[in-house]
């Protein structure tokens, strides 16, 4: 880490009171750590020792503490009566965690250490616990505060105290030669780690020693914290919310989910049912719902309760980087047992299909020449022109993909339904349905899940004639089907994951509604994870939940997106701390491992926000 030592110290900025009128800054006294050069007042310390003293007698805001090797503060900013400049310092590294926070609207800022915005002050308040450890500075200090509290009967003596601190502090910060140096390590764009509101709220901070001070901020997790609030109960949800009278057949009734009982029913999904149901019957119903958030927020839990809630049987497609329009509606194979030795100019086509694969959208594309998804999504017109010989200048996406359908159905059928006379057994084929037609020709509820990772954007526009209410497809083997009144489509895709596109702006136009779907608070997540496995101690599980969403916003805050973090890491850890009787221990290998799989980044999670909540185990050795 890079030092940026000079812009440390604040020897430009304004003194405050009562040196703000003082006529040199220069005194003829210096440190015992001084090289020669008469010490100059700096501004940041001096305010950071004023805020000190303010805090020691009672009269200030703000507090200092310790946890550990950290030096934890509160320091209070004049820029509101809310704001708060919280600081971590580690005095075994050198680094320093800090952020702006608001208490009254619980906002956070990064903190930035240069001449145009923060002048380090809060980061010397929060070194003083370590710079205390030397003899000269807490003399020094202990008779400067005897001047603050007398009002400064005496202010020369007073100025000479607070130039020998400052001297103090600056030569044992730049000078990694001093006797009594620490080690300061800075970034040179002079941004600091965030603090994050996790952290605050699960006490990730909370000193154990209290230096000066009372804190406000970091004061931990309440003991009695309240249990979440169930919005709805299983009894008055499951099959609650029909769309219309219609019997389910013995087979049906077994694929409409069951929920567990530890599952509590987001607001998203009952809003979401209601919209259904109510709208039923009217000229616009309201079918095609689209719910996205990070990863483990329980959106694929929530599609399989919006079924349960509907009473409908539940299906679902995962998506994946090559996903093709045929994996949506289904593909046609030849039956190698069947096959025809008629060697006419179709079999041969329909054999290089099979030698290829299969009859994909890629292969067939690929046989007859057909412009590519990317060539209807930036250049409709040409594209459209290209395939029918008709000049469009307005021609869409979507009427490309569906000449091409057209296209491709035609050369399906003309493949696979040769004449008998051509052979003396004529060749048979196998469709293979999709459970995504299956369930909108039903009337199902169907999951389309992670979409934004396919490759190809226009894959999904080609389906959005069923995402109309009355939409319609027509199939490889030449069937029309038609959208069943009843089925509803419900869209999941992370925000999270690396790899994740933006969703076509057609697909989004046809979601009826669109939920964002936050991680449940940490009471709920507690809730679920004590259900799932059957841990009972309330207050440990949400201090896990929460340092599992301090790890997730750490990861956010720091672009790291290789690695996943959520809900099923969290009860990974739950059960392996049971385990092994060591929270600590059972992080490493159940989320921080998970996290990121850059060793580096895993040691930074580990120290800033792991180690501050949850410390190895120490063992006694054995005799």
């Amino acid at each position: 880490m890079s030092k940026n030592i000079e812009n440390f110290f604040s020897f430009r900025r304004h003194l405050p009171k009562p040196f703000d009128g003082t006529t040199a800054r220069r005194t003829g006294v210096q440190s015992k750590y001084g090289t020669g050069n008469i010490a100059t007042l700096c501004s940041n310390i001096v305010k950071a020792i004023i805020a000190y003293c303010a805090c020691k007698n009672g009269s200030g805001d703000g507090a200092l503490g310790l946890l550990g090797s950290k030096c934890v503060a509160e320091y209070k900013s004049a820029a509101s009566a809310d704001a708060y400049h919280l600081v971590v310092f580690d005095k075994s590294s050198g680094t320093f965690s800090a952020s702006v926070y608001d208490k009254a609207n619980r906002n956070i800022e990064v903190y930035q250490l240069d001449e145009t915005h923060r002048d380090g002050a809060a980061l010397i308040f929060a070194m003083i616990p370590a710079l205390l450890e030397d003899d000269e500075f807490r003399e020094n200090l202990s008779k400067y505060f005897d001047h603050f509290m007398s009002g400064y009967a005496d202010m020369d003596a007073a100025t000479e105290n607070m130039a020998i601190l400052c001297d103090n502090v600056y030569r044992r910060i730049k000078d990694d030669k001093c006797a009594a140096y620490i080690n300061v390590a800075l970034e040179a764009s002079g941004r600091m780690n965030m603090i994050t509101k996790s952290q605050i709220d699960y006490g990730g901070y909370t000193p154990r020693n209290v230096v000066v001070g009372d804190f406000s901020v970091f004061t931990g997790i309440s003991e009695d914290a309240e249990k979440a609030e169930v919005l709805i109960e299983h009894k008055d949800f499951v099959g609650r919310f029909p769309l219309q009278k219609r019997t389910l057949s013995a087979l049906e009734k077994q694929m409409v989910p069951k929920l567990s009982e530890w599952y509590i029913i987001p607001k998203e999904v009952v809003d979401i049912c209601k919209h259904a149901s109510a709208t039923t019957g009217k000229p616009t119903q309201m079918r095609n719902f689209l719910l996205r958030g990070p990863a483990g927020t329980g959106k694929t839990l929530g599609a399989q309760a919006i079924a349960a809630g509907l009473g409908l049987p539940y299906m679902k497609y995962t998506c994946s980087a090559n996903t093709e329009i045929y994996d949506f509606i289904g593909q046609i194979f030849p039956d190698s047992e069947n096959a025809s030795t008629t060697k006419d100019a179709s079999v041969a086509e329909l054999e290089q299909l099979r030698k290829m694969g299969g009859v994909t959208y890629a292969n067939v594309s690929k046989l007859m020449g057909i412009p590519s998804l990317d060539d209807m999504e930036y250049d409709p017109s040409g594209t459209y022109k290209l395939l029918t010989g008709t000049e469009k200048n307005d021609a869409t996406p979507q009427e490309c993909m569906s000449e091409v359908l057209e296209k491709v159905t035609q050369k399906v059928n003309s493949l696979f339904r040769l004449e008998n006379s051509k052979s003396d057994k004529g060749q048979s084929f196998s469709y293979i349905e999709t459970d995504f037609v299956k369930a909108l020709k039903n009337g199902y509820v169907v999951e389309i899940q992670e979409p934004t990772v396919i490759m190809q954007a226009g894959v999904l526009v080609g389906l959005n004639s069923l995402l109309e209410q009355n939409g319609s497809i027509t199939l490889p083997t030449g069937e029309i089907v038609k959208r069943h009144p009843d089925a509803v489509v419900v869209v999941t895709t992370n925000t999270s994951y690396e790899g994740c596109r933006g969703m076509n702006q057609s697909v989004i136009d046809r979601m009826c509604l669109v939920r964002d779907v936050e991680l449940p608070s940490p009471e709920i997540m507690a809730q679920r994870a004590m259900s799932v496995t059957g841990v009972s101690d309330f207050c440990e599980v949400v201090k896990k939940v929460k340092v599992v969403n301090a790890i997730d916003e750490y990861c956010h805050n720091n672009s790291i997106s290789d690695g996943a973090v959520g809900m099923r890491g969290l009860l990974d850890w739950i059960v392996s701390a049971e385990v092994t009787g060591d929270s600590y221990e059972s992080a490493l290998y159940t989320v921080i491992s998970k996290a990121t799989e850059d060793a580096e980044e895993r040691e930074a999670i580990i120290t800033t926000v792991l180690e501050p909540v949850y410390r190895p185990l120490v063992r006694k050795k054995v005799a």
